[in-house]
């Protein structure tokens, strides 16, 4: 019996603590709601003005943005003209401070 109470209160501890280094994301400003949310909003925003164009390749562009408004494109688009179109979107979108652009040219897959 008290090794089926020991074993018990290891698993109840371990799960505690796998969810404790869950929480502690490296992006400190998702522990402030209103942050988070502001930082969701743009991207959702930018995101549904990628999709309104028919970029092709959004599903291969990552939006995120950080806690000053700072919007972080990554991945691949089919042309040089989707990427440029990608980056002014995300740069004409209200509460953008800046785009940092890590997008490649990637014709096909």
């Amino acid at each position: 019996m008290k090794l089926k109470s020991t074993v018990t209160a290891c698993l109840v501890m371990s799960a505690l603590l796998g969810s404790v280094a869950l929480a502690a994301d490296s992006d400190t400003d998702r522990a402030h709601p209103k942050a988070f949310v502001k930082d969701s909003a743009i991207t959702t925003k930018i995101k549904a003005k990628l999709a309104a164009e028919h970029i092709t390749s959004l599903g291969r562009i990552k939006v995120d943005t950080d806690k000053d408004g700072v919007v972080w494109l990554t991945g691949s688009a089919r042309t040089q003209e989707a990427v440029d179109k990608a980056v002014a979107i995300a740069h004409n979108t209200e509460g953008v401070t800046d785009v940092k652009s890590h997008l490649k040219v990637k014709h096909d897959d």
